[in-house]
């Protein structure tokens, strides 16, 4: 007898035999294992699929020494996912057809839609439907509270407000400011190079105020407080839901809008143009200090000449597009936050879209300010 660690080793091997009656059978030998047939799989499974053609043909496996799930799986695919009708195997082998034949049917294969660049659009169009409707439906309620309210001030929820106003303005100032001071540092470099070139060195001025003050300044503060502030309101309505704290608030019959919402979208819409106003000045501070240390215009002068070369309504246009970007993120953010369901999966994938939707907002709210006040500000 070979012994258990050579016979491992050797290969499988189709014999077919007629015996004396002229009975044909399939006498299959050697080890049925994937690192047996690993190799010669594509053959044997082509040598299997013709000799299982034929339904009367006996199956010998007795001579099998060893057999995994990978040479059990290659016999049932050749015989077509059916045991033959006359099949000889050891018991222990028995068992991997039986598992076989018990496992369900594979799924038929899914035909590919040619239309399916339309179902996508149709599906996104109709999701941006519901959220508009959503946020609409939202903004009237808002309106609705702050009608209830205006005839009872003394239900008018200041400790949320000012809670929400402290988070959202005192605590960003100093992200907006770092990032306003080296946006300003940015521009003014790139600029006195330039103006340099064509000697135009105190034209610096009118860059520095129109871009700063009219567009960089709202613009820069709405997309970092959408990102801080935005995505904190969300993620804490998103926490209340997945603790069913909102689920709580309503059994008790006290409005989400009224205590969650408003706040917030009154707090940001107070804190924006702030927080325009603060960012701006400080991209203005960081770009007059670059400005006298390329060109050696001094903060007097640059302070000086900047009221002569910017306009006052350009200042108001920022303030105005603060106060709009600040309460489009709060309405966006609570949106969202109302819309995540009670799972983990849902609060990251809620805030994450919160987050783009109203960057999103912002740049858009941007452009439309640019074209209803194009000739405001401009000499």
């Amino acid at each position: 007898m070979m012994p258990e660690n050579q016979g491992s080793s050797s290969p499988l091997v189709l014999r077919r035999v007629t015996g004396a009656k002229g009975i044909s059978c399939v006498v299959v030998e050697g080890n049925c294992t994937l690192a047996v047939i690993g190799e010669r799989i594509q053959q044997i499974a082509a040598e299997l699929s013709q000799l299982a053609s034929e339904p009367e043909l006996r199956w010998d496996l007795t001579q099998v020494a060893h057999m995994d799930d990978a040479g059990a799986v290659l016999l049932w695919r050749g015989w077509g996912g059916h045991q033959p009708r006359y099949l000889f195997v050891k018991p222990e082998h028995q068992r991997f057809f039986e598992r076989l034949e018990e496992m369900p049917a594979p799924p038929p294969p899914v035909m590919r839609n040619r239309l399916w660049p339309i179902t996508v659009l149709g599906k996104a169009v109709f999701l941006l439907w519901a959220h508009l409707v959503s946020l609409v439906i939202l903004a009237g309620q808002l309106v609705l509270e702050i009608k209830y309210l205006a005839g009872r001030p003394s239900r008018i929820p200041w400790r949320e407000i000012s809670a929400n106003l402290y988070r959202t303005g005192a605590q960003a100032l100093g992200i907006t400011a770092l990032v306003g001071f080296l946006i300003g540092v940015v521009l003014s470099y790139l600029s006195s190079r330039q103006l340099q070139i064509f000697g135009a060195d105190i034209f610096i001025v009118n860059i520095l105020g129109l871009s700063v003050i009219r567009e960089i300044g709202p613009v820069l503060a709405a997309i970092l407080v959408a990102g801080r502030s935005g995505s904190s309101m969300t993620a804490q309505l998103g926490v209340m839901r997945v603790t069913e704290e909102l689920d709580a608030l309503t059994v008790m019959g006290i409005p989400h809008s009224l205590r969650l919402i408003l706040p917030k979208v009154i707090a940001l819409g107070l804190a924006m143009p702030l927080v325009v106003l603060w960012t701006s000045a400080v991209a203005l501070i960081g770009g007059m200090v670059v400005a006298e240390i390329q060109l050696g215009l001094g903060h007097k002068f640059f302070l000086s000449r900047l009221p002569d070369v910017v306009a006052v309504s350009n200042l108001w246009l920022g303030l105005g597009k603060g106060i709009a970007c600040g309460m489009a993120i709060a309405l966006i953010s609570c949106h969202f936050g109302l819309r995540i369901k009670s799972n983990t999966e849902s609060l990251g994938a809620g805030t994450t879209n919160s987050v783009v939707t109203s960057i999103t907002v912002v740049i858009i709210i941007d452009a439309i300010f640019a074209v209803v006040f194009a000739d405001v500000g401009l000499r």
